[in-house]
């Protein structure tokens, strides 16, 4: 009779358990530190001290090479979308953009998409999901202006008078955008 040789079990068990306590752990701050003093994990986020006040001013180029200014504009309520074609959360939102340009637009809502990615990706994008709304190409001077885009997506809601009211790092559903533009209409 033959005898077993007894089971090794090397560092890489032991590795996977370490790496999902640290999950966990992890998982457990993010929830407790978005949802703790009774807030929501979508709550507002105040604009970095760079970006308070009025939004700075930039011209880019639309998807047809067509340049558009801030200042163009003025008068309307502004949703400006730091985003990717590469950026699973960004293409979350879009459909939500599309719909609350479509819903606000003819009240004086703007939606203005300014994309940090290769122009050929971004034009097809926009193609395949209609996007309604005007995509610029962004730069690294205007991600500077607006206080460093870290992340993305993020977004800035602007009143009609040009001043930043609130600014969004991450994916933020549908209502959360929605209640800030039926404030500013």
């Amino acid at each position: 009779m033959k005898k077993s040789k007894p089971v090794k079990r090397g560092y890489g068990t032991y590795s996977w358990m370490v790496l999902a306590v640290v999950a966990l752990v992890a998982g457990y701050y993010l929830i407790t530190r978005s949802t703790s003093k009774g807030t929501s994990s979508f709550r507002p986020e105040l604009p970095p001290s760079a970006t308070l006040g009025a939004a700075p001013a930039f011209t880019l180029p639309d998807l047809n090479g067509k340049p558009v200014s801030l200042t163009d504009l003025k008068g309307h309520v502004v949703v400006l979308d730091f985003w990717a074609t590469w950026c699973p959360p960004c293409k979350r939102e879009i459909p939500d953009f599309i719909t609350l340009q479509s819903a606000y637009g003819s009240q004086g809502l703007q939606i203005v998409g300014i994309a940090l990615d290769e122009q050929d990706k971004v034009q097809a994008f926009a193609r395949q999901n209609g996007m309604n709304y005007p995509v610029l190409f962004g730069s690294d001077e205007v991600s500077r202006r607006y206080g460093g885009i870290d992340g993305i997506p993020t977004t800035f809601v602007i009143d009609r008078n040009g001043k930043i009211v609130n600014r969004f790092e991450g994916f933020r559903p549908k209502e959360v955008f929605e209640e800030e533009i039926k404030k500013l209409l």
